[in-house]
């Protein structure tokens, strides 16, 4: 475990802070930022860039456990995305 900590903050993902003679992690990107790059990676990787695949999958995966409060979240972001895209 040490030698993974060790690599992921040598490659800049982590840095450490020694707190009452222990280290203590933690990331070095903003969890917004991280989980953009991370989600950017996984259309990429598994469904070919395509944005309108992964939404797919998803709904796929969990249609049936959406509350309709979920799924009118969900068409709201669908409106606004409408609209933005047509300016």
């Amino acid at each position: 475990m040490r030698a993974l900590l060790r690599i992921l903050e040598q490659k800049g993902h982590i840095r450490h802070e020694e707190l009452e003679g222990r280290y203590v992690f933690m990331p070095t990107v903003a969890r917004d930022k991280a989980k953009r790059s991370a989600i950017r990676h996984l259309v990429t990787t598994f469904f070919d860039g395509s944005s309108e695949e992964a939404v797919a999958a998803l709904l796929d995966a969990s249609a049936s456990k959406l509350s309709d409060s979920e799924l009118d979240r969900l068409q709201d972001l669908i409106d606004k995305a409408r609209k933005g895209g047509r300016k």
